[in-house]
């Protein structure tokens, strides 16, 4: 498996304490059957401030102690971006990381609010042709008493990443409803662990499948692994809408045309 989402770098947010709790949280990724993790520290989200360029070094140190240690998993590099004014800018001037240098780039709302500026954002990076990541939606209070402002974010060329533990209904049986309801109208497209650590914010990515597995069935949840696949060789993602149990792969891909 691949993991999209994840803070296991030490020393730059809430994640990872030190270099210890990195190791550690890296052999709970690989216990749990996760072969590669995209880091995405926190940045400009007003507590911290993750430069592409010290992401990248810290990348590269964990990735030597990983081998060092006997630990089989690859660490890439990403941003968990928070959006913020000067984002646009900041891309430009290569300031910010997109997900393992792919054209996928991972964006974080407050939780109680959508940014009055957030459909605007979006459609500015498609035009650039970038693919907006909106990290955990289902945990912003808009978009659970609205989700037609996610889907008309996904309209736009974004795509949903939901929390393993929303879905595994680790945070409750309404973040996981509203999860799974979202991934059968077609507004979410990936699922990240979101794993800040080894003991309350765990990868816990394949209780999550067999969920969504269980719940919308084994083609589906093939198809949101695959996604990941796609961010990693950076490829486009094909957009289905209305997902039910009895949604097929071969279905998905001879009828759905849209791409992200």
């Amino acid at each position: 498996m691949i993991d999209t989402h994840n803070h296991i770098l030490p020393f730059m947010d809430d994640g990872a304490a030190d270099w210890q709790a990195a190791l550690t949280m890296a052999e709970d990724a690989c216990r749990d059957g996760i072969k590669t993790v995209i880091a995405t520290p926190h940045h400009a989200n007003g507590q911290y401030m993750n430069p592409a360029a010290e992401i990248r070094e810290s990348v590269r140190l964990l990735n030597e102690r990983l081998q060092g240690s006997g630990i089989p998993l690859q660490v890439l590099a990403g941003q968990e971006i928070r959006v913020y004014a000067d984002l646009l800018d900041d891309l430009d001037r290569g300031e910010l990381l997109t997900l393992a240098n792919s054209r996928y780039i991972l964006l974080e709302m407050p939780s109680s609010r959508v940014p009055r500026n957030m459909e605007e954002v979006c459609h500015e990076l498609v035009i650039q042709g970038y693919v907006p990541v909106i990290a955990h939606p289902e945990r912003n209070a808009e978009i659970a008493a609205d989700p037609a402002r996610l889907q008309r974010m996904i309209e736009l060329g974004a795509i949903g990443q939901l929390t393993a533990q929303s879905v595994a209904g680790v945070f409750g049986g309404k973040l996981q409803k509203l999860s799974l309801e979202l991934c059968r109208r077609g507004s979410a497209q990936l699922i990240a662990s979101d794993a800040h650590n080894s003991g309350h914010r765990p990868f816990g990515l394949s209780e999550a499948y067999r969920v969504l597995e269980k719940e919308i069935g084994t083609d589906f949840c093939h198809y949101f692994r695959r996604n990941a696949q796609q961010i990693l060789v950076d490829q486009e993602i094909i957009i289905v809408d209305n997902v039910n149990a009895n949604t097929k792969v071969s279905k998905l891909f001879s009828f759905f045309s849209r791409k992200r």
